[in-house]
C-alpha cells in the first residue's frame, strides 16, 4: 500500500498485532449470514419462486430478478464502502453499517416471502442486495483494517470460505424450512443473529479525525482507480471479474441443470447435496492453502493453479451431465475454488492503493463480484435456450476461468 503522509491515525494504520480466533470467528459468522441470505435464495428459493410465478418463462424471470438485483449491488458495495470509510461513529467505521445492513437485508427477505408477482420479487431482492452489500462492504474492510499482512492468508481463508458456508447454510434453510415463504423467513432470522457476535466484539477503531467535507464530484471521482497509475490493482480487478464471470455462468442455473439436463426430480435436494460436497472441499483447501501462501510469501501461483482446476470442473459438467458427473464436478470445483478464495483475497489486500479508502477500494473490487451477476443471465439464458444448451455454457465458463488464472501473472508487486 502507499503510505499516508504525516502521522497516521489508529483507524488508518497498517495493522501489526495479530488478531485472535474469537474476532476472526465473529467476522466469519457475519459474512456467513449475508451469504446465506443471498445464496439460499439464488440457489433454491428464487428459482422455485420464478417457476411458481411464471412456469412457462422461469429462466427469464429468474434472470431478470437476479440481474436487476446484481445491478443494484454493483453500485451499492463501493458506495457503502466509501461511506463507511468516512463514518466517525464512536463504534467505529464498520459496525454501524454491519447492523444497518443486517436489518435492511432482513426486511428485503420478508418482502420476498410474501411476493406473488415479479415486480414485488424485484423490490425485495433489490432491498436484500442494497443492504446486504452495506454489510459486506463494512465486514470485508475489517480484514485490512485489523489483520497484519503475514496473517491474511489464514484469516482471508476463513473469511473467504464464509461464502461457501453461507451457500451451505442458506441452501439448507431454504430446503428444510417447508416452503418458499418460510425459507425466506429462516434466512432473514439467521442473517440477524449472525451479526450479533461481531457487534459485541468488533472493537473497531473510530476515525477520530473527521474526513474532509464531502464534495459530490470528488466523491464520485474517487470510484475511478486508474489502472495506469495502479496497474496491479487493475489486473487484480480484471482477474477477479473473469473468475466471477466463469463462476456465475457455472452456478447460476444449477437448479435447472439438475432438473432439466441431469433429470433429477428433487433438484432442490440435489443442489443441497452438491453444495455440501463442494463446501467441504472448499473448507479443506481454503484453510490449508491460505496458510501455505502465508508461509511461502507467494500468492499468484496458487491463483493460477486454482483457475486450471476450476476449468476442469466445467468440462466435467459439460461432457458428463449425470448425477455422478455432477458430484465429481462439485469435488473438483470446490477444491479449486477454495484455493482461489483464500489466496486471492490476501493478494487483493496487498494491492489496495490507500489505507484511508480501504472499504471503498474493496468495494470497487467487489464490483468484479457483482457485475458478472448482471452479465451472466444475459449470456447464459440464450445459450441454454438456443445456442447449445448446458454443454456450451459450462465449456464457456471453463474458458473464462482459465483465462483469469493466466492473467493473474500480470500482477508485479506480489509474488
Amino acid at each position: 500500500m502507499i503510505p499516508e503522509p504525516g502521522v497516521v491515525p489508529a483507524a488508518l494504520a497498517e495493522p501489526t498485532v495479530r488478531v485472535r480466533a474469537g474476532w476472526t470467528a465473529a467476522v466469519v459468522l457475519a459474512n456467513v449470514g449475508v451469504f446465506a441470505a443471498w445464496l439460499g435464495p439464488i440457489q433454491v428459493l428464487l428459482a422455485q419462486q420464478s417457476e411458481a410465478v411464471a412456469p412457462g418463462n422461469k429462466e427469464f424471470v429468474f434472470g431478470l430478478v437476479t440481474g436487476v438485483g446484481a445491478a443494484v449491488s454493483v453500485f451499492a458495495n463501493p458506495a457503502f464502502g466509501a461511506i463507511s470509510d468516512r463514518t466517525t461513529s464512536r463504534r467505529g467505521r464498520r459496525a454501524p453499517w454491519v447492523l444497518a445492513g443486517a436489518v435492511g437485508g432482513a426486511v428485503g427477505l420478508l418482502v420476498l416471502a410474501g411476493a406473488t408477482a415479479v415486480g414485488l420479487m424485484i423490490v425485495g431482492w433489490c432491498l436484500m442486495q442494497l443492504f446486504g452489500n452495506a454489510l459486506l462492504a463494512a465486514a470485508t474492510a475489517t480484514v485490512p483494517d485489523r489483520v497484519p499482512v503475514d496473517q491474511r492468508g489464514v484469516v482471508g481463508g476463513w473469511v473467504a470460505i464464509s461464502q461457501v458456508l453461507g451457500a451451505l447454510v442458506g441452501t439448507a434453510l431454504a430446503t428444510v424450512a417447508g416452503g418458499i415463504g418460510l425459507g425466506y423467513v429462516a434466512c432473514a432470522g439467521f442473517l440477524l443473529l449472525s451479526v450479533v457476535p461481531y457487534l459485541l466484539r468488533s472493537h473497531d477503531a473510530p476515525l477520530v479525525t473527521p474526513p474532509p467535507p464531502l464534495v459530490l464530484r470528488e466523491f464520485l471521482r474517487g470510484f475511478w482507480i486508474s489502472p495506469r497509475r495502479y496497474p496491479d490493482f487493475g489486473w487484480a480487478w480484471l482477474t477477479r471479474f473473469l473468475f466471477n464471470v466463469g463462476n456465475a455462468l457455472g452456478t447460476l442455473y444449477l437448479f435447472y441443470y439438475l432438473q432439466d439436463e441431469v433429470g433429477r426430480a428433487d433438484a432442490d435436494t440435489g443442489v443441497l447435496i452438491l453444495t455440501a460436497i463442494y463446501s467441504v472441499c472448499v473448507l479443506v483447501t481454503a484453510i490449508g492453502f491460505g496458510g501455505w501462501s502465508d508461509r511461502s510469501g507467494r500468492r499468484k501461483v496458487f491463483v493460477t493453479g486454482s483457475g486450471l482446476v476450476m476449468a476442469v470442473a466445467g468440462v466435467i459438467l459439460a461432457v458428463w451431465p449425470t448425477w455422478p458427473g455432477a458430484i465429481l464436478g462439485a469435488i473438483v470445483l470446490g477444491t479449486g475454488f477454495g484455493v482461489y478464495l483464500s489466496v486471492d483475497f490476501a493478494l487483493l489486500t496487498e494491492v489496495l492503493p490507500s489505507a484511508r479508502d480501504r472499504a471503498k477500494d474493496l468495494g470497487v473490487i467487489n464490483i468484479a463480484n457483482s457485475l458478472p451477476q448482471v452479465l451472466a443471465p444475459a449470456i447464459a439464458a440464450p445459450i441454454v435456450k438456443h445456442l447449445g444448451g448446458y454443454p456450451v455454457l459450462y465449456l464457456l465458463a471453463s474458458a473464462v476461468t482459465l483465462l483469469a488464472g493466466v492473467l493473474v501473472r500480470q500482477i508485479r508487486s506480489v509474488d
